[in-house]
C-alpha cells in the first residue's frame, strides 16, 4: 500500500490479507443465506408446496436479519470480529444442515427463519476492515469487502443448481445446500485461527457499556429511540404479511402474540438504551464532545442505506418477473438480463468507496443518491415499446448509483465513532432490510412503474437529509482503559 494506494494483490501486506480473509467470510455467509433461492423449484416439488408457502419462505429468510444486525453489532463491539464471525459461520452451518435434512414444511420454515441470522455477518466485517485501514483508504477497502462479499448471492444462483444436478436425483438440492453449510463450517474454523481483530500493537476499543449505542446528549437519546421505531414497524409488517390475511403461515392468535412480543421487545430495548445512557439524566456535566459524536450522522446514514440497499434487495426480487411481463421473455432470459443489477456490485460498491476517499464523503453520497433518484425515475418509464438493450442499460446505470451509494454509506460508517462501529454498522444494515420490507410491501399494492417512482421519491427525500450530514474531519478521540487519550484520523 505504498504512496497511499491500496493494492489488493499485495498479499505480503497483512492488511490486504485481512481484507481478503474477511470478504470471503462475507461471501460465504451470503451463499449460505441465499442458498435456497435458486433451488426453490426443486424444494417446491419435494414438499409439494403452494405458491403461498414459497412466498412465506422468502419472507422468513429476511425477517430475522433486521434484529440480528443490531444484536451482532453489539456482540462484535464487545467480543471482537474474530470470535463473532467464526462463531456465526459455524452456527449457521448447523442450521444449514437442518434445512437440508428437513422432513416437513414446518422444519423448512423454522430453519429458513433462523438462517436469517447469517445475513448479519456483513456487520462484523465492517468493524474488522475499519481496524486495519486508515481513513484515506477505508472507503475503498469497505467497498471491496461489501461488493465482493455481496456477490455471494449471485454466486449461489449461478452454481448451486448445477451442483444439485451433479449430485443427481430429485433431492440433489439437499446435498447442494448441505455443501454450503460444510464450507461455512470449515471456513469458520479457518477464520478463527487466521483472523486478528487489529494490527499488531493497536488497541481494540470497546464501548463502555453494552445494550445500545452511547449517545452524547438528551436530544440525541430521544432521537435514537425514535430511529428504532421503523425497525419494529417493519417486523410488524412482516408478521402481517405472514398472517391470516395474506400468506396464512400464521394464524390470528399467533400474529397477535408476535405483535405483543414486538411491543415488549421495544420496551425492553428502551430500558437497555436508558441504562447505557442514564448518565445523561443524572450527571449535570455534559459529555466532552471530543469523545462524543452527533447522532444525526448515524440517522442520515441509516436512511441512506434504507434507500440504497433496501431498494437493491427489493428490485433484485422483482426484476426477473418485470422483464418477463414487460418484454414477454422466458424465465431463463429474464433472469440473465436481471442479474446485471447484482453483477454491478463487483465494481460499483468499491467504486463508491474509492470516490468517497478521494473526493469527500458528503459530496459523493449526495451525487450518488441524486443519480439513484434519476435512475429509478427512468426505470419507471420502461414499457414494452422500449428496446430491450436500452432497458438493460438503464437498469445497469441505475444499479451503479445504487451500489456505489452503498459503498459511500459504509465509507463514512467507520469514521463516526470507532468503539461503536459494529453497532452503527448494525443499525445502518438493519435499515437496509427495513427498506426492502417497505418497498416490497409497496410493490404488493401498486404496479412496477409506481414502485420505481416511490423509490425515486424516497431517494429525493434522503438527498435532502444528506445535506445535514457533516463531513468527517480531523480526528476522533478514544480513551484507553488507563485514561490515555488516542487520536484516530478520520480525514
Amino acid at each position: 500500500m505504498s504512496n497511499g494506494k491500496l493494492n489488493v494483490l499485495d498479499f505480503r501486506d497483512p492488511s490486504i490479507r485481512t481484507l481478503h480473509l474477511t470478504w470471503v467470510a462475507f461471501f460465504i455467509s451470503f451463499v449460505v443465506w441465499f442458498s435456497h433461492a435458486p433451488l426453490l423449484a426443486a424444494i417446491k416439488e419435494t414438499f409439494d408446496l403452494t405458491q403461498q408457502q414459497v412466498k412465506a419462505l422468502m419472507i422468513l429468510n429476511v425477517a430475522l436479519t433486521i434484529p440480528a444486525r443490531i444484536v451482532v453489532g453489539i456482540l462484535v463491539d464487545k467480543f471482537g470480529p474474530r470470535h463473532v464471525y467464526s462463531g456465526l459461520l459455524i452456527a449457521s452451518s448447523f442450521i444449514c444442515f437442518l434445512f437440508a435434512s428437513s422432513t416437513s414444511y414446518e422444519m423448512l420454515a423454522l430453519s429458513r427463519f433462523l438462517l436469517g441470522f447469517v445475513g448479519a455477518g456483513f456487520v462484523i466485517g465492517i468493524r474488522l476492515v475499519s481496524e486495519w485501514f486508515p481513513a484515506k483508504q477505508v472507503g475503498l477497502a469497505e467497498g471491496v469487502y461489501g461488493g465482493w462479499g455481496n456477490f455471494g448471492s449471485a454466486a449461489a444462483a449461478m452454481t448451486l443448481p448445477t451442483l444439485a444436478l451433479l449430485y443427481g436425483g430429485p433431492e440433489g438440492w439437499r446435498y447442494a445446500v448441505a455443501s454450503t453449510g460444510a464450507i461455512a463450517l470449515v471456513y469458520g474454523v479457518f477464520f478463527y485461527f487466521r483472523a486478528r481483530n487489529t494490527p499488531k500493537g493497536s488497541t481494540y476499543f470497546k464501548p463502555k457499556k453494552s445494550g445500545g449505542l452511547e449517545v452524547s446528549s438528551k436530544k440525541d437519546f430521544y432521537f435514537y429511540l425514535l430511529m428504532n421505531v421503523p425497525m419494529y414497524v417493519a417486523l410488524a409488517v412482516l408478521t402481517w404479511k405472514l398472517g391470516p390475511d395474506n400468506l396464512k403461515l400464521l394464524n390470528g392468535g399467533t400474529s397477535i402474540a408476535l405483535w405483543v412480543g414486538l411491543v415488549a421487545l421495544f420496551i425492553f430495548q428502551v430500558t437497555q438504551i436508558y441504562k447505557v445512557n442514564s448518565h445523561l439524566f443524572t450527571d449535570p456535566q455534559p459529555q466532552d464532545q471530543a469523545q462524543g459524536y452527533k447522532f444525526k450522522q448515524v440517522a442520515v446514514l441509516d436512511w441512506a442505506y434504507f434507500v440504497t440497499f433496501g431498494s437493491e434487495l427489493a428490485v433484485v426480487s422483482m426484476l426477473p418477473l418485470f422483464f418477463m411481463d414487460t418484454f414477454g421473455l422466458d424465465a431463463v432470459k429474464a433472469g440473465l438480463l436481471a442479474s446485471g443489477f447484482a453483477f454491478m456490485n463487483l465494481v460499483a460498491r468499491p467504486g463508491g468507496g474509492w470516490i468517497s476517499d478521494k473526493f469527500g464523503r458528503k459530496k459523493t453520497m449526495s451525487i450518488l443518491i441524486a443519480g439513484l433518484a434519476v435512475g429509478y425515475l427512468v426505470l419507471s418509464q420502461i414499457d414494452g415499446g422500449w428496446w430491450i438493450w436500452v432497458a438493460v442499460a438503464a437498469t445497469m446505470c441505475c444499479s451503479f448509483f445504487v451500489q456505489a451509494g452503498e459503498g459511500a454509506v459504509f465509507a463514512m460508517v467507520p469514521l463516526v465513532q470507532r468503539r461503536m462501529t459494529g453497532q452503527i454498522a448494525g443499525m445502518a444494515g438493519a435499515y437496509g432490510n427495513v427498506g426492502a420490507v417497505t418497498f416490497l410491501t409497496v410493490l404488493s399494492f401498486v404496479d412496477a412503474s409506481t414502485f420505481f417512482m416511490v423509490i425515486a421519491g424516497c431517494a429525493a427525500l434522503v438527498f435532502i437529509l444528506v445535506q445535514f450530514v457533516e463531513e468527517p474531519e480531523g480526528h476522533m478521540t478514544e480513551v484507553l482503559p488507563d485514561g490515555t487519550v488516542q487520536l484516530i484520523e478520520v480525514s
